[in-house]
């Protein structure tokens, strides 16, 4: 019992796979929040479409002006709904990678894919925000950032599981440019937004 603790708290390799799973675990979980509070505010809304919701803080802020747009329901139901479905599957799996479990490596390429098809969303539906609609939703910016280090911690836990084997991956996770790939870009997505929207954010 005591050796095992010691390899998972000092053992190289695992102190990485646990960190990696430890960040998509804590990926979900925001997503999975913020997918639950959009999901609330979503039934709020079909209730009274004119409704003010606890995260309208400004002109630029604003949940409702975001769900009241049609790319906000792109499947006919409120785009939340998706990620309260699927993101309990990434919670499980994280606590499951933590607690040691292996599984198939089709299992973990089926997350994987799961989870690029979940960030292309994030980032079209930012998109939609961003330069369509022109108002920020702060749950769905909660929610972005969830998606990212969903993919961070998922992306890197499968490399070093050699559940992707790419050559280029390898290197890239073994270099550390994801994370840097991933910092760089919530700068550049944080700058994106005061400069377009600057004072109306408060």
């Amino acid at each position: 019992m005591f050796s095992k603790i010691k390899n998972w708290l000092f053992h190289e390799d695992l102190k990485k796979q646990n960190l990696a799973a430890f960040i998509m675990l804590v990926g979900s979980g925001l997503g999975l929040l913020a997918s639950f509070v959009l999901s609330i505010e979503a039934l709020e809304l079909a209730k009274n479409s004119h409704a003010v919701l606890s995260c309208d803080f400004s002109s630029a802020l604003s949940c409702s002006a975001v769900a009241n747009h049609w790319s906000a329901a792109i499947l006919g139901f409120p785009n939340s709904f998706i990620g309260v479905m699927t993101l309990p599957v990434m919670v499980t799996i994280a606590v499951a990678l933590l607690a040691g479990a292996k599984f198939p490596k089709w299992f973990m390429q089926a997350a994987q894919a799961g989870a690029i098809i979940g960030m292309i969303f994030a980032i079209w539906m930012f998109y939609m925000s961003y330069v369509e609609i022109g108002v920020l939703c702060p749950w769905c910016l909660t929610l972005d950032l969830g998606m990212l280090m969903i993919i961070l911690g998922l992306t890197r836990y499968n490399v070093l599981q050699k559940n992707i084997s790419c050559r280029c991956a390898q290197k890239i996770v073994g270099g550390g440019y994801d994370v840097l790939t991933i910092i760089s870009l919530v700068v550049v997505v944080i700058v994106a937004i005061i400069a377009k929207f600057g004072s109306q954010l408060f």
